[in-house]
Formats: structure tokens, C-alpha cells, sequence
């Protein structure tokens, strides 16, 4: 089978899914951290900045639309920091989760069973744009979404897909056409975001050693779509790890970007333990930008996430204390989850790009190497 079924399998199986396990990946006793396992600070930032964007329209209702949410923690920050902070626009604000595992949505109910009757869940995205004014976000979902993993055959001169099939020995790499209809996506995906044209296309691909492989999240880039055409006014926001411009090719990645967390050790054995270990991707953001334009958005900004926390802290009225500071150290310092996390930000239909407690960033721009 392809690569991608196999992930899809391996993460989100009804029952032998990686993330419809019992146990909690996150945090010190699970696979990984997030931004929201840092502490509480990630989220009263985001939320500090998704008052000021809602605040700032003249919409009668206004929601919050906030996809894989998984235990409910972002939720619940978001919300907390909404009642203490801005009580008004609290009270007739709704919280939608988009969650289509009826596990998570129990376990996301039962962390939220103490914010009332504001927040609702759904299986899939709105259709044909939701009204009143919107935020649709997500943090670090995009990266698990299935992708197809594509080898270069230098020889051939051509595109290949990487399979997964049985063998003696257990699973392994087998080769597998490559559909016709995901031969044009491979040139887009390397150069979203560029000027580069068929000659330099030509010359990348001359200078590519055989086997030389990258993921298409074909599966993110439709959901993006998706998730632009359920906006009738408002802001789609995502915040996770990947590449800018023109860094899809990089030589110390001829492998791609594919990798296994299991413990909080990284793991390139991505057939190994299906369902017991996470499998993540980095996310083209440019490919992204390009989805969310052609159906009619406008790129606000696509930064680091240490450029975008930072100037939300320049604004937020908040006692330092060394907890937070703390907890900010390691949202933007590059060491940790600043370098290496984007995020992208677009509007619909005359949302400001800020609102009275954030300002305006003209224009697209594109993350710094």
C-alpha cells in the first residue's frame, strides 16, 4: 500500500491508532511536548490575539473554530483567559472543536465540562462559510496528517512512490508507480513559494541523487482549502513545524522530513511498532499560502513562531512572573519551539490583519531562513 495509507492506519485506526490510545502522548510521561504542554501562557497569548481580530469586526456572532484539539487543554486556556479577560465578548462567543474521534471528543468534554454550554463539536469543517465572523485555527495537527511519501529515480529521470508491503522479515520499502495525477504535484510542492521556472526545476532535479525523497501532504493542503471556503469573514491561523520558500530541497534531507516519536527520542524506523509511536512531517507552508489564496484568502503573514508570540507579549498586560517567563523562553527561543515552528495567518472579506490590541502586518512575508 502506499506510504500514506499506512500512516493514516497507523495514527488514526478506530481502534489500533496511535491517537486512539488511552494513554496521553504528550508531556513528560508521553512521546512529545507542544506548546500547550509548556504551560498555560500559549494559550492566553493566542487568545489575546484572537479577541482583538473578533473585537475588531462588526459581526453579530463570532466564534472560535479550533481543529484537533486534542485533550482540550488550548480550549480550555483560551477560554479561561477569555472569562477573566474579556467577559463580554466571552458570553456570546462559541468555541467549536472539529473532532472526528468520538473517544477525543470525550476526553476533550471532560476537560471542558466546567466552561457551560459554549463550546460544541463537530466531525468535519462547516460548508459554504460560516456566518458572523471566524477564527479557524489548529497547532501542530497539520503535520499528521498522511502524506505520500515520493522517491527520485535519477536513472529513470522520473517520480516514484515509496510503498509499504509485507515481507518474511515483517514490513518494508517497496517502489510503486506514481499515479498520473500526483506527477504535476511534485515540481508545485518544490517550488511553492518560489520564481523558479522549468529551467531551474530542470537543474534541481539533475543535481538529485537517486533515492532521493520528500513528502506530499496533498491531504493538508486540501483541508487548508477547505477550511478557507468555511470562512465567510474572519482569520485562518495554523501554528506548526516546517519549511519556508524553497527549503523542501535541502542536502542534509535526502531522506525527507518523515520521523517516529516514541519516549521523546526521534526515530527515522517508520514501519517500526504501527500504532505505538507517533509519525510526523514537516508542513509546506508556501504550498499552503498558495491553497488559502486560490480560494480567495489573503496572506496576512507567515513568520516564526518566536517573531509571532513576541509581539503579542509587547501588548499583553500581564504580571512577568518567572513561571511565565519561563514558559515564554520556551515558546520562542530557538533552541526550543521558535526556530523550528511557522505560522500562517489569512483573512476573508475585510478582516483586519489586527485588532485594537495588535497591529496591522502589511503584506505576505516570508519566514527568514
Amino acid at each position: 500500500m502506499p506510504f500514506a495509507r499506512f500512516m493514516a492506519l497507523a495514527l488514526y485506526h478506530p481502534e489500533h491508532g496511535y491517537y486512539e490510545r488511552d494513554r496521553d502522548p504528550v508531556g513528560r510521561a508521553g512521546d512529545f511536548y507542544t506548546s500547550v504542554s509548556v504551560g498555560s501562557l500559549f494559550g492566553e497569548l493566542l487568545a489575546w490575539r484572537f479577541a482583538g481580530w473578533l473585537e475588531s469586526t462588526r459581526a453579530e456572532s463570532v466564534e472560535l473554530i479550533e481543529a484537533g484539539a486534542h485533550d482540550g487543554k488550548l480550549a480550555a486556556d483560551i477560554l479561561g483567559w477569555l472569562r477573566a479577560e474579556r467577559p463580554a465578548l466571552a458570553e456570546r462567543l462559541r468555541y467549536t472543536i472539529i473532532e472526528p474521534s468520538a473517544r477525543r471528543q470525550r476526553k476533550q468534554a471532560e476537560r471542558l465540562s466546567g466552561v457551560g454550554n459554549r463550546v460544541r463539536w463537530r466531525h468535519d469543517l462547516p460548508t459554504g462559510g460560516a456566518g458572523g465572523a471566524a477564527v479557524i485555527f489548529s497547532n501542530e495537527l497539520l503535520d499528521a496528517f498522511p502524506v505520500h511519501r515520493v522517491g527520485w529515480d535519477a536513472p529513470a529521470k522520473c517520480w516514484f512512490e515509496w510503498g509499504v508491503e509485507m515481507s518474511g522479515s515483517g514490513l518494508g520499502w517497496t517502489r510503486l508507480a506514481l499515479a498520473e495525477s500526483m506527477v504535476s504535484q511534485v515540481p508545485r510542492s518544490l517550488a511553492a513559494g518560489t520564481d523558479w521556472g522549468d529551467a531551474e526545476l530542470a537543474a534541481l532535479l539533475d543535481a538529485l541523487p537517486d533515492g532521493f525523497t520528500l513528502e506530499l501532504n496533498l491531504a493538508a493542503e486540501a483541508w487548508w482549502s477547505r477550511a478557507a471556503q468555511a470562512l465567510s469573514q474572519g482569520w485562518l491561523v495554523t501554528l506548526d513545524y516546517g519549511f519556508a520558500a524553497g527549503e523542501v530541497v535541502r542536502p542534509e534531507r535526502t531522506q525527507g522530513t518523515l520521523r517516529a516519536y516514541r519516549g521523546h527520542t526521534v526515530s527515522e524506523a517508520l514501519l517500526a511498532s504501527p500504532g505505538a509511536q507517533d509519525l510526523t512531517a514537516h508542513v509546506n507552508f508556501p504550498a499552503l499560502q498558495a491553497a488559502g489564496e486560490a480560494a480567495g484568502l489573503r496572506t496576512i503573514e507567515l513568520c516564526r513562531q518566536e517573531q509571532f508570540l513576541t509581539r503579542i507579549t509587547a501588548e499583553l498586560p500581564c504580571a512577568w512572573t518567572p513561571e511565565r517567563t519561563r514558559q515564554l523562553r520556551t515558546l520562542v527561543h530557538p533552541a526550543h519551539l521558535g526556530r523550528a515552528f511557522r505560522v500562517l495567518v489569512q483573512a476573508r472579506n475585510g478582516a483586519p490583519p489586527g485588532g485594537p490590541n495588535g497591529p496591522a502586518v502589511p503584506g505576505a512575508m516570508t519566514a527568514p531562513r
